[in-house]
């Protein structure tokens, strides 16, 4: 029976809308507003609902008062408008159920039954029991209120009170028990809005804090790619580093070794085309090497990238490849291209000019394509030729991680948890796949 009683409670029934929808700012601000409105209905409500009651009582008074119950009636209003002018004041101070709240509540009841008895119209008044009941009212009397402004209420629809008569008596009991049958649904109505509301609450409550573990998730996971693009940098410096002294020991040092060689052939001979010779040899090493280092200090950095996206860098360095080497080089990109983190566009690019590289050395290759592709948390880059093919077990295994070629691509790869596979078969070509995480660039 606490249905009525939770209309305009302190919450109320409207706490139901707090559950599911009232968790964004909108919907917190309209239940602050319906709780402002019943703010207000219940300091001013029971003075309107008793000027009501005074008007309908007055305009009947000449059919059912007689001068001494008009005159009681004057008193019961006066004592009602001083009730509920110290019950105002009382609970702005100590809002909330209280001892406090049911003596007021019963004092109402007590004056409003009296007036409904003097006359029945003055149950306008005594409506106000079923507004607000659990607002001041202790728990277990929640049920007691109702039920007595029930009594009051269908003394007033029955006719009046005292019932007159047996026929009175009993039109005033069915009158009561439909009133009490109807709280009790609407009680039960509001058991089922609460239970519904509680489990809404929960769930609302359940997926927060989901929300914010996954949210955590994300956040140790934007951490960690962070942190392994800066171990794959530091570790791409250092492989530079090891690269860059491997091709100098392979390449200039041999090259300046070779140019000694010449010179100091040349300083010992004493035959004009001897010495012409091997200053011409001095001169190519030279030029070799000083050619090897350009190219050394070129590959330092992937100038490609300076001004281009990865997938335009590779085109163009798939077209230069292709008209070096007058094969045909054909280069596609599959999916939506965005840019990436500039350490996996530099691994990629890197990738894709140590796969062309071996394909100019080994495949004997009549065409070569190159794939970009874009698949949703991945980038994938294919480079497939129709060459001589190889047997991929049958390669000496490198020491070290840093090694060059196959093993390069691979180690480029996993430094930023990717992956580098080689398909590829004696006479049938050679295919390298490097699948890595697509990492968005940073702006």
């Amino acid at each position: 029976m606490t249905a009525i009683a939770r209309w305009g409670g302190t919450g109320g029934c409207f706490d139901v809308d707090e559950t599911g929808a009232m968790s964004d700012g909108a919907n917190e601000v309209k239940r602050d507003l319906v709780e402002e409105r019943w703010e207000v209905f219940h300091r001013w409500g029971p003075f309107g609902l008793l000027f009501i009651g005074c008007l309908a009582a007055a305009a009947t008074a000449d059919l059912l008062m007689s001068p001494d119950a008009r005159r009681a009636a004057l008193c019961l209003v006066g004592g009602a408008l001083v009730l509920q002018v110290c019950w105002d004041r009382w609970r702005r101070a100590r809002p909330g159920p209280s001892a406090a709240g049911a003596v007021y509540y019963f004092l109402r009841w007590g004056l409003a039954f009296a007036l409904t008895w003097l006359n029945p119209f003055f149950a306008f008044f005594a409506v106000c029991g079923y507004f607000g009941a659990q607002a001041v009212l202790p728990r277990r009397l929640v049920r007691i209120g109702l039920v007595a402004t029930a009594v009051t209420m269908a003394g007033s629809q029955s006719g009046g009170l005292p019932p007159k008569g047996t026929m009175g008596w009993v039109v005033f009991g069915a009158v009561l028990a439909i009133n009490c049958v109807l709280l009790t649904v609407f009680s039960h109505l509001a058991a089922q809005e609460d239970e519904r509301s509680r489990v809404q609450v929960e769930t609302i409550a359940a997926l927060e804090t989901t929300n914010a573990r996954l949210q955590q998730a994300l956040d140790e996971n934007a951490a960690l790619h962070a942190q392994l693009l800066l171990q794959a940098r530091e570790a791409g410096v250092a492989d530079e580093r090891r690269r860059l002294a491997a091709e100098i020991h392979d390449t200039i040092a041999q090259g300046l070794a070779g140019i000694i060689a010449q010179l100091q052939v040349v300083t010992s001979s004493k035959d004009p085309a001897l010495v012409r010779e091997h200053l011409a040899s001095a001169q190519a090493l030279a030029r070799h090497s000083l050619g090897e280092a350009r190219r050394s200090v070129q590959n330092l950095s992937p100038l490609d990238l300076e001004h281009d996206l990865l997938h335009e860098a590779l085109k163009k360095t798939v077209a230069e490849w292709g008209t070096r080497h007058g094969v045909r080089a054909d280069f596609t990109v599959t999916g939506t291209a965005v840019q990436l983190h500039d350490e996996i566009e530099a691994t990629l690019l890197r990738i894709a000019q140590e796969a062309l590289a071996n394909a100019s050395r080994h495949a004997d290759a009549s065409r070569i394509g190159v794939t970009l592709s874009f698949m949703g948390d991945e980038v994938s880059l294919d480079v497939r030729d129709d060459g001589r093919g190889f047997d991929p077990l049958g390669l000496p295994a490198r020491s070290g991680t840093g090694g060059f070629g196959l093993d390069g691509m691979r180690a480029r790869a996993e430094r930023i948890a990717g992956s580098v596979t080689v398909e590829s078969e004696p006479g049938h070509g050679t295919a390298v796949s490097a699948r890595v995480p697509l990492v968005p660039h940073d702006h």
